[in-house]
């Protein structure tokens, strides 16, 4: 009687516990100006962590990477395009695609600030976007962006770590009420100690953390930080692809990092007009047309690429199958050879199809099989970097990551989004030949292809 009377008031202890720790989580009905950010902290470390990532890359390290090595990639200029205008127009249309999904999200967030400049953030954006006018001087300078940049990761980790605290004492106030299910009087006892303690512990810990993170800052003051941040991107953005200079951001690019040296300006100067005026009709004066929202018109894949037949990713699983089957043969058997071939699309059916006649004869030949592994070392060299950069892309942006900050700097252009449909499959209808000359376990495919 006595043990079951002490249990009795644990759990009654253990259940006003748990309701003041709810209590205590500011109400999301509350009023919206006076309240602290709450749980929206966390989509809000995303969208710092998302700026923090545009501005890392607007570096000049990443800029003369992007222009000295990504776009120098030798399947870019193979099957995708070797204009290097046109591709820094697409680098520079996917940074600001990014950014306007990001202002849209700072927008939606500031109307619950106090200060009414703040709260008219998104038209104040698009003015800065449109006419380069920044009416309150939100743009900060290189060296106070950086020290911005400072705190800003502080509170991204930080924040990160609340997340993580917050489901390990979810998962101790489910072991709580799991505990009183326990049969055993002696083993619940003793278990339900342990876990009130740790319940406490973390419950402390949970509350430290709330008070350094965004967690218990201001709408004006998280607001405010992604504001300046996010004019401060978009003016280095500016200045770096050249479309003007706003005063009020000191010029720190380097010589070697601007996308548009004195010597090419001319051949880049076409980019800055695709994306800052179109002609409505023929024989209409061109009507100007906002900066963000050019950009996302200049993503559009072309009807002749992969990005436009929504075949781009298959395609990537396509090459990176056949790159394990040309690596490791002896790990690829006659099934897998068949799911291969069943994945392929009619064009390249035909392709292997055409090619399988006359195969024998030449297969267990040692000097044409040196010569096709030669051939295909060589395409795959070039063709797979833009199917691992296309499932790198798609993974980074999918679902269940888009309020993590990307782990790469790979970008649209460097994938098979943008690659040309006929040379891809062309590409690869070459690279199926030539692994099925080689003799490798052929007979899946031939009879696969015969099955058709």
């Amino acid at each position: 009687m006595a043990h079951e009377t002490w249990l009795i008031k644990v759990k009654k202890t253990i259940s006003n516990t748990l309701h003041t720790a709810r209590s205590s989580i500011p109400n999301s009905k509350a009023s919206n100006h006076n309240s602290n950010v709450g749980a929206l902290s966390f989509e809000i470390a995303g969208l710092m962590s998302k700026l923090l990532h545009l501005w890392n890359c607007l570096s000049d390290n990443s800029i003369i990477c992007l222009r000295d090595e990504s776009m120098s990639l030798e399947g870019l200029r193979k099957i995708v395009s070797y204009d290097e205008p046109f591709l820094l127009g697409l680098a520079c249309a996917e940074m600001a695609e990014n950014l306007r999904l990001a202002k849209k999200s700072i927008s939606r967030i500031s109307k619950r600030c106090q200060d009414p400049n703040l709260q008219c953030f998104d038209r104040w954006f698009d003015e800065f976007a449109n006419s380069s006018h920044d009416s309150h001087g939100w743009i900060l300078s290189s060296k106070d962006m950086e020290a911005k940049k400072k705190k800003m990761n502080k509170y991204v980790t930080i924040t990160a770590t609340l997340y993580k605290e917050m489901e390990e004492l979810s998962t101790i106030e489910n072991g709580l009420r799991k505990s009183f299910q326990c049969n055993e009087s002696s083993i619940k006892e003793k278990k339900i100690v342990d876990l009130q303690q740790k319940l406490f512990g973390q419950r402390q810990e949970v509350k430290y953390l709330k008070e350094i993170s965004l967690w218990s800052k201001s709408f004006d003051t998280v607001v405010s930080m992604l504001v300046r941040s996010s004019f401060t991107v978009l003016a280095r953005m500016k200045l770096v692809f050249g479309f003007g200079y706003p005063p009020s951001l000191p010029r720190s690019l380097s010589a070697s990092a601007t996308v548009h040296p004195t010597e090419n300006a001319e051949a880049f100067s076409f980019v800055s007009c695709s994306l800052w005026s179109c002609s409505k009709q023929e024989g209409k004066k061109d009507m100007t047309i906002g900066f963000l929202e050019s950009n996302t018109k200049l993503l559009k894949p072309p009807p002749s690429t992969l990005g436009a037949a929504a075949l781009a990713l298959h395609y990537a699983n396509l090459i990176m199958v056949m790159e394990k089957m040309i690596k490791s043969p002896q790990l690829v058997g006659v099934d897998a050879r068949d799911d291969l071939y069943s994945m392929l699309p009619s064009s390249l059916r035909s392709y292997v199809r055409g090619r399988l006649k006359g195969v024998g004869c030449s297969a267990s030949d040692p000097v044409l099989a040196g010569e096709w592994r030669t051939a295909l070392r060589s395409i795959l060299g070039w063709l797979s970097p833009l199917a691992h950069n296309m499932i790198k892309w798609q993974s980074e942006r999918s679902f269940e990551h888009q309020n993590l900050s990307p782990k790469t700097n790979v970008l649209l252009l460097q994938t098979l989004f943008f690659a040309n449909k006929e040379k891809t499959e062309a590409a690869s209808g070459v690279e199926l030949h030539l692994e099925i000359r080689k003799g490798n376990d052929k007979k899946g495919l031939i009879r696969a292809q015969s099955s058709t």
